[in-house]
């Protein structure tokens, strides 16, 4: 799925035209996740569809869900704009921005410059990074140019030996352990538990993908996740912020503001 993924995206980047340039204000995901008002940081994910589940929410309106997840205290947003595999957009990051004082990350398959280009003109505050998709020195090199415009990097991984050869070149700000291999997309927590004690301690570390409970929130923190990125979970729910809410157990927080 993954290798299917990224030849839509080089077919797509050769098409590519930028946006113009939104002038909006910045925030920073780092600074956010790492003072959250919970336990754990919250990154709450705008998702209309994925590969594995097919479309998750029907009546879809992206603003909307991100001013849901802002009232119920999410500490930043992402947003899906692959297009093919995921129904995304990446006008729905640009309106999201444009409504919402909370750092917005840009969810997609970043393998170019170009797409870095456009991440910063859509009005991104940080974007993800995925080790695998690209042969490291350059996703290093994009990790690079992304911060020199301004914009944070969540780089994330799925096994051990993707961890060992990121860190073997450089430790990124933000590491994001994803819990779903995207190469089966079979989901499991264990992937956090066994890769925990090779986050370095100056990295921010977030677990990403199969977190549905408040027991999933404990299992993920008690091995040092400082964040969470959750979408399918909150995307399901009878609201945004019922969803935040039963996720982290009734665990009371001011809306930010």
């Amino acid at each position: 799925m993954l290798e299917k993924i990224l030849v839509t995206k080089r077919e797509e980047i050769e098409q590519l035209i930028l946006p113009e340039y939104v002038e909006v204000p910045q925030f920073s995901l780092y600074k956010a996740l790492s003072n959250s008002n919970r336990s754990t940081g919250l990154i709450a994910e705008v998702k209309k569809a994925s590969p594995s589940k097919g479309i998750i929410c029907e009546n879809f309106n992206p603003v909307e869900v991100a001013k849901g997840y802002e009232k119920g205290g999410a500490d930043a947003i992402s947003v899906l704009t692959d297009v093919t595999y995921f129904k995304g957009h990446r006008d729905y990051l640009s309106t999201i921005k444009k409504e919402i004082a909370l750092p917005v990350m840009r969810k997609d398959f970043i393998i170019h410059k170009k797409q870095v280009d456009e991440t910063r003109n859509m009005g991104a505050d940080a974007m993800l990074l995925i080790v695998g998709t690209v042969p490291i020195k350059e996703l290093k090199a994009l990790y690079d140019y992304a911060y020199s415009l301004g914009l944070e990097c969540l780089v994330e991984v799925h096994a051990k030996e993707e961890l060992v050869e990121l860190l073997s070149c450089f430790a990124p700000e933000i590491i994001g352990v994803n819990n779903r291999n995207l190469k089966t997309f079979e989901t499991s927590l264990t992937q956090t538990e066994e890769m925990a004690t090779l986050i370095p301690d100056g990295s921010l570390f977030v677990s990403e993908s199969g977190i549905h409970t408040s027991a999933d929130i404990e299992r993920v923190k008690n091995v040092g996740a400082a964040g969470v990125l959750v979408g399918e979970s909150l995307m399901r729910a009878e609201s945004p912020e019922k969803g935040i809410h039963a996720l982290f157990g009734g665990e009371s927080v001011a809306a930010s503001s």
